[in-house]
């Protein structure tokens, strides 16, 4: 076996100069899969009958069965089965499937993903100079699933975020210098910061995409929000090559028609497809597929990039575009043709046997040169990793909360106070007012007006400094309870919201001492919690483990009485709150949000579009 785990130019060389002598015949394959039909994705045509050569983790020839003469140690043969390339996912975060990457591998490559383009400002925000050995140190133990590492530039979010990492110009070139396995840039999400020059990001992230630009690296992009032309023109001048944000088929259109290449994601999947098959789209070469966030619960359900596959097919597409949507075109725009994206020789022997192409029927799934998969099970080891301190101690709170440090203070002598009240996903360029009771010198929740309140923990510096305001439509009706989340999209603070200040900062306490998570306090009773120890947003176990935990949770969370108020985001539903993760989001299109405190905004409210501070009482 070729010591190929992690691609470096040295290392290429030798195993292509050993490839070469395997083609032609000079040498001798490790085994060869012969195949009833072959799926050549660069052409887009069937092949009858057809063998692949195996050489270590590669491929060293493709032809017609009996074409290859060399020496072969095994064969085995599936004459009932298509074989189509192993499936690559062109946007995704690991961590939010909660699981470390050897599990995640262990969960995807059955249903066959064998490459992911590993979009790591999450982890990145709670460990950035660990970042690029965390994402490299499952493959380094030998896992068959790839991983190719984009450091984000959302390291910290904006100017008014802090703590974990902080990735700039500098940075980003060192990334790109330490190994092939990196791509490029993760999604720049800042659009106020690439587009006003008055902002105080501005700098560093022009800084970032230039040192990706300098090492011919692939800026990705995250163009939430922008509709209108002259924002589209911008968005693709500046650099910023693709964008998985498209709500629907026409914002698909002009921003695939302005040179973007779109990541469609499963939530507009079937409106975008048959848009563009409306609109008589033939070239699907820029266009591929995102799993983005999907929880290791919902994969179980629902599937991986096959089921983005099976949506694409079920709205009209070709089963072969399709499979190019998630295999060479996400390899081409990722510039990474030489190693993965189709059953060619060079590339890893990554290889997905259907038994049906129309349904998408996986049979079984082969990567690095050998069969990991059997049906949806697993059959390869996951490597045994002790993740060390760093990855595994990142909740740094050093001091027990109380209910005090909840608690909004009014000033002396009032009977009410004017509030600021958003609710999640709020995008409007003001935030609501409401006049709020106070009692005992604090300004109190109405339950009346779905009024809660939510808090954000900073859990980097050790003080557990604390932001909070009142939000509206989100939280628990029932006394004393509150729910506590260490996965809070994109600096992964700690949020916390509560209908006491007591069962806040017991739901807070709860995390801490779990590492990360998820803890749910009933009526002062802890009910449900669920452990993410490793980052505080991901678990070192499997799947199903973690969504037995998940389940109960669920279910835990299924006896509180949750208010809610739709809101303009189509995910934001009723019952418990799980979405509230992407609520702490920073990026265009939200305006005003609460941050934990910073030096630019004291007391956490702060609209990222403007830079503008406001009171949360006054």
């Amino acid at each position: 076996m070729t010591d190929d785990l992690l691609i470096s130019a040295p290392e290429d060389v030798r195993i292509r100069q050993h490839l070469v002598a395997v083609a032609l015949g000079r040498a001798p394959a490790d085994r060869v899969l012969r195949v009833g039909r072959l799926l050549d994705v660069y052409s887009r045509t069937w092949l009858d009958d057809q063998e692949i050569v195996i050489s270590g983790r590669r491929i060293a020839f493709v032809g017609p069965a009996g074409s290859y003469t060399g020496a072969v140690a095994e064969r085995h043969h599936e004459p009932d089965l298509l074989a189509v390339p192993g499936f690559g996912e062109v946007h995704k975060h690991i961590e939010s499937s909660h699981l470390t990457p050897e599990w995640e591998a262990a969960l995807v490559l059955p249903r066959g993903n064998t490459w992911t383009c590993e979009a790591s400002h999450e982890f990145s925000n709670v460990d950035g100079p660990h970042n690029l050995e965390f994402w490299l140190t499952a493959r380094r133990a030998g896992s068959p699933l790839k991983i190719f590492p984009q450091p984000g530039s959302a390291v910290p979010p904006t100017a008014y975020e802090w703590g974990g990492g902080y990735f700039g110009k500098a940075e980003q070139a060192a990334f790109m210098a330490e190994s092939l396995m990196v791509t490029g840039l993760d999604e720049v999400m800042d659009w106020p910061a690439v587009s006003n020059p008055n902002n105080p990001s501005h700098a560093r992230l022009w800084g970032m995409i230039e040192a990706t630009f300098a090492a011919r690296g692939v800026v990705e992009g995250h163009g939430a929000g922008l509709r209108t032309l002259p924002e589209i023109n911008a968005f693709s001048a500046a650099g910023l090559a693709s964008d998985h944000e498209m709500m629907s088929a026409e914002e698909a259109w002009d921003k695939l028609r302005h040179g973007l290449f779109i990541e469609i994601r499963i939530h507009s999947l079937d409106e975008i497809v048959k848009g563009l098959l409306e609109r008589g789209l033939e070239d699907w070469s820029q266009v591929a597929f995102a799993t983005d966030d999907r929880s290791a619960s919902d994969t179980l359900r629902t599937g991986a990039t096959d089921r983005n596959i099976r949506a694409a097919i079920a709205a009209g597409l070709a089963p072969e575009i399709a499979i190019q949507c998630a295999t060479i075109n996400p390899a081409r725009h990722m510039r990474l043709t030489p190693w993965v994206g189709g059953i060619a020789p060079g590339r890893f022997a990554d290889i997905v046997l259907l038994s049906d192409l129309t349904s998408l029927t996986i049979n079984k799934v082969w990567a690095d040169g050998r069969q990991v998969s059997d049906g949806m099970r697993f059959t390869a080891e996951v490597p045994k990793i002790t993740w060390p301190a760093w990855a595994q101690k990142t909740v740094n709170i050093q001091r027990r909360l109380g209910a005090d440090d909840f608690a909004i203070k009014a000033e002396p002598g009032r009977e009410t106070m004017k509030a600021a009240v958003i609710r999640p996903f709020h995008w409007h360029p003001d935030f609501y007012t409401l006049e709020l009771p106070v009692v005992g010198g604090a300004v109190q929740r109405l339950e009346s007006e779905n009024i809660t309140k939510f808090a954000i923990v900073d859990r980097f510096s050790g003080e557990g400094k604390t932001a909070k305001m009142f939000w509206r439509g989100c939280g628990p009706r029932d006394p004393d309870t509150a729910l506590a989340c260490s996965v809070a999209h994109d600096k992964h603070n700690i949020w916390v919201v509560g209908s006491s200040d007591a069962a806040m900062a017991q739901a807070v306490n709860t995390l801490t001492d779990l590492q990360g998570g998820w803890a749910l306090v009933h009526r002062a009773k802890v009910t449900a919690t669920v452990r993410y120890e490793i980052g505080g947003l991901m678990s070192n176990r499997s799947a199903e483990a973690l969504d037995v935990d998940m389940q109960a949770l669920y279910a835990a969370g299924a006896e509180v009485d949750w208010m809610y108020e739709p809101t303009f985001r189509p995910r934001w539903n009723p019952g418990f709150p799980e979405r509230l993760m992407f609520a702490t989001l920073t990026c265009a299109p939200w305006t005003w949000v609460l941050v934990a405190p910073s030096p630019l905004a004291p007391e956490g409210f702060v609209n990222v579009s403007t830079g503008k501070v406001h009171k949360v009482v006054w």
